[in-house]
This record gives structure tokens, C-alpha cells and sequence, in this order.
């Protein structure tokens, strides 16, 4: 079933005053601009005396792609969990700030929450449950009827994400386990993209990857960075670097510096 023939069950009947792509894209501004703040984040495990993360201050404009690199074991993975809701952090706040031309606040913080952000995990292939792409995308969505507006909303979220990250090419019926690791490291963005996250967050997103699934993967980054603010952890410095607005080094103990990518 190729996306076209996937998509008309859940256009039917919609109206022709249909919204654009545009108008579902995560923090939308018009000469205000949004940023994701995260303030005094510590992480100390439960029953234990060593803090793996300690006072992390970090700032993201919207529709910036943003780079923490540094050795294995210095706390990076555990920082994504955390802004992804999956970790309780000890202390800290991760928030939307909204802020207007001047960059000065201009309404309340407000909190990060979990289903407003995505994440893709090292090897995400690994995590695949269902039995077709398309199911794979859509899996957890609503089985049962709904009204006109949610089916609009989710069948344009799902054209954006297969069109986004290059999927119009392969069969949504085909098992996603068949595919070439460059295809599935699509059809995990595009499980992420299809929810329009405010933060799309990517754990170490070309390893394991042969050369040309490296830079499709690169270039794919390069186009969802305008509609999405992306945050990423990785040791490909180099083929990353071109991408990059802001970067961050976390040295080991869990303490996190601004700095540039190392090259």
C-alpha cells in the first residue's frame, strides 16, 4: 500500500477547508519566539550518593538543532531520559519559555511536558513492535470512531512525517524489520514526527549506520530542523558540525559548558 492509498480512508470526508502543514508545526510565533529552558537540573539515583547530573542549565531557541557531545559515561543519555519524562530529575525544571523580539520573557514559563516530546533512542530498530510501517507509525493512536477534526489532524500529521522523512518510496505495507537500516532510522523519525513534538530528541542517530545511510540520515536532519527544534546527542562530530546552532560539552561528573564543536 503505498502513502497515498493509506492516507484517503482517513481524508474522507473532510472538508476542502483543510489546514496546511504549516499551521500543525510545533511553537508557532509570528515575531515572538519560543525557547526551551532547562534550570538547575540535577540527577542523583535513588539510594545512591553520587549525582550523575549536576546543576544543568541548558537554552534552545524553537527550530534550532542543538549538540551535547562527550565521553561515553559522562551522563548525556541520562539527560535526554529526563527531558523526555522517562527519569524523574533530583531538582530543576525543564520549560517553555515565550519570549518576544527582544528576547526578554513576555508570559510565565510553562512546563515541558512528556507527550510534547519525542525521542529516538540509540538503534531504535531494536524497539519495533508492530508488523507493518504503517502500523508502526500509527501504533497507540485511536481505534475507535472520532470526530472529523482528530481524523484530519492525525491523517495530515501522518502525511508530514512519511513525506518528511522519505518514506513515500516503500510500501506502508511492508514489514518494518525488512527494511535497510538508513529506511529504519526514517521510520523511527517518522514515528516521532507524526506526534509534531515542541522537542524531538535523538540518542547517538547515525551509529551503526554505512556511509550513505549516514548522510541520508544527515541531510533528513537538515530538512525537519526548519519545522523542529532538535536536540541531539552523538559522537559524529564532523558530520553533524554543519547542522549545529548551538553545542554543549558534558564533562564527566555530569556538569554540562557551553562550548563549540570540537573538529
Amino acid at each position: 500500500m503505498d502513502a497515498s492509498l493509506a492516507l484517503s480512508p482517513l481524508l474522507l470526508g473532510f472538508s476542502s477547508n483543510r489546514r496546511h502543514f504549516g499551521k500543525l508545526r510545533a511553537l508557532k510565533i509570528s515575531s515572538d519566539f519560543s525557547k526551551i529552558e532547562v534550570r538547575n537540573l540535577s540527577y542523583k539515583p535513588p539510594g545512591t550518593q553520587q549525582s550523575i547530573l549536576n546543576e544543568i542549565n541548558l537554552s534552545l531557541r524553537e527550530k534550532r538543532f542543538g549538540l551535547i557531545f562527550g565521553r561515553s559515561g559522562s551522563g548525556k543519555t541520562t539527560l535526554l531520559q529526563i527531558l523526555a519524562g522517562l527519569v524523574q530529575p533530583t531538582c530543576g525544571s525543564v520549560s517553555i519559555q515565550k519570549c518576544g523580539i527582544d528576547s526578554s520573557p513576555i508570559e510565565p514559563p510553562k512546563s515541558l511536558l512528556p507527550e510534547r516530546v519525542g525521542i529516538v533512542f540509540q538503534f531504535p530498530e531494536r524497539y519495533f513492535l508492530a508488523d507493518t510501517v504503517l502500523e508502526e507509525i500509527t501504533f497507540g493512536w485511536p481505534r475507535q470512531k472520532s470526530d472529523s477534526s482528530l481524523r484530519e489532524e492525525l491523517a495530515l500529521n501522518l502525511q508530514y512525517a512519511i513525506t518528511s522523512v522519505g518514506l513515500k518510496s516503500i510500501s506502508l505495507d511492508e514489514d518494518p524489520r525488512s527494511l535497510s537500516g538508513g529506511f529504519k532510522r526514517r521510520l523511527a523519525l517518522a514515528v516521532q514526527l507524526v506526534q509534531m513534538p515542541d522537542l524531538l530528541l535523538l540518542d547517538e542517530p547515525l551509529a551503526g549506520l554505512d556511509w550513505k545511510a549516514r548522510a541520508d540520515v544527515v541531510n533528513l536532519l537538515k530538512n525537519i530542523k526548519k519545522d523542529l527544534t532538535i536536540l541531539v546527542v552523538s559522537h559524529d562530530l564532523k558530520e553533524l558540525a554543519p547542522l549545529v546552532d548551538k553545542s554543549w560539552e558534558m564533562e564527566m561528573g555530569g556538569v554540562l559548558k557551553e562550548a563549540p564543536v570540537p573538529l
